[in-house]
């Protein structure tokens, strides 16, 4: 009876990773990557060979470095919430399988230098829920990397393993598998908005936050936004004030590919959570536009949602 559920999980984990691989420019990688499996008994530089050695180019290694980790290691969730880096080093993080986001940069660095690949750890902050526009972290909380393919500004890119191979919980005490292609070579101006570097030489290209403050006002960001190549949306603030007889006009520009058939709200959290509600919204080029009328007077987060998925996640106080 074991070895059925064993091999059953097998089959299920094999189908999930399989399903991950479909419309991706790197589908070829990504079978190649599957096929090798987990690799659980070697070393940082024996998987690293067998990922890379017949692999053409430095994209197709980073591709498939990248989705190895990103698939056969997950957050650890004990040792984010206390911040501890102990077991950070690629060999620890690689006999554990689990490891915090500089557990993940790191061994992502590691093995992409083994590749022979330029690659840089940048440490940095992140907004993990809605609480972080009013209590912005004291310190870094979060680690991701830049990989270098040429001479020119352009060819360094983002890469990040671990916001690409799940999420926590508010409580980070349970881990969900799911994966997310577009944290690799991720788009600039939506990376931008969703990290902040320590080191301001490490945001990449144009239109970024200035200030760690200015980072802090902005959404929060989901993984589906990737997915759907979300670009600047308005309100450009995370943080809104309105009146009960006043509607706020949103306006987000999806890649024009997107084929987009629902927009929904969720307002409120916990005991006051509602249920979704549609919108009417308008989609001219890839631009989704639509308004609300928030009802009560209250200060309440909301989230928007977009074919089921959550894209932007919002705070808004709103009087009479």
């Amino acid at each position: 009876m074991k070895k059925i559920l064993f091999f059953s999980l097998i089959l299920i984990v094999s189908i999930n990773l399989t399903a991950q691989l479909k419309n991706t420019q790197y589908k070829a990688v990504d079978e190649f990557v599957l096929k090798i499996g987990p690799l659980d008994s070697q070393n940082v530089a024996n998987i690293t060979a067998a990922l890379t050695l017949k692999l053409a180019d430095k994209e197709q290694k980073a591709r498939a470095i990248f989705f190895w980790i990103a698939n056969y290691i997950s957050l650890d969730g004990k040792a984010i919430k206390a911040n501890d880096q102990r077991k950070s080093l690629p060999e620890d993080v690689i006999k554990t399988r689990k490891a915090t986001p500089l557990g993940f940069a790191k061994l992502f660095q590691e093995m992409s230098s083994m590749a022979n690949i330029r690659c840089l750890v940048v440490d940095g902050y992140i907004k993990n829920n809605i609480e972080d526009l009013k209590n912005p972290a004291d310190e870094i909380n979060h680690s991701w990397n830049v990989v270098q393919l040429g001479q020119s500004p352009e060819q360094w890119y983002y890469v990040d393993a671990a916001r690409a191979c799940g999420t926590l919980d508010k409580k980070m005490a349970f881990f969900a598998k799911d994966f997310t292609s577009e944290y690799f070579f991720a788009d600039r101006t939506l990376f931008n908005f969703d990290h902040y570097p320590d080191n301001d030489a490490w945001q990449l290209g144009s239109g970024g936050p200035k200030s760690i403050k200015e980072f802090y006002a902005l959404p929060i960001i989901y993984n589906a936004a990737y997915f759907y190549d979300l670009k600047k949306p308005a309100p450009a603030l995370g943080f809104l004030k309105t009146k009960t007889t006043a509607k706020i006009s949103f306006s987000l520009p999806f890649s024009s590919d997107a084929n987009i058939a629902k927009v929904s709200l969720i307002i409120g959290d916990g005991r006051k959570l509602q249920k979704p509600e549609p919108m009417n919204f308008t989609n001219t080029e890839g631009i989704i536009a639509f308004n609300y009328q928030f009802k009560s007077a209250d200060t309440y987060p909301f989230k928007i949602i977009v074919d089921g998925k959550q894209v932007l996640e919002y705070l808004v106080e709103v009087s009479e």
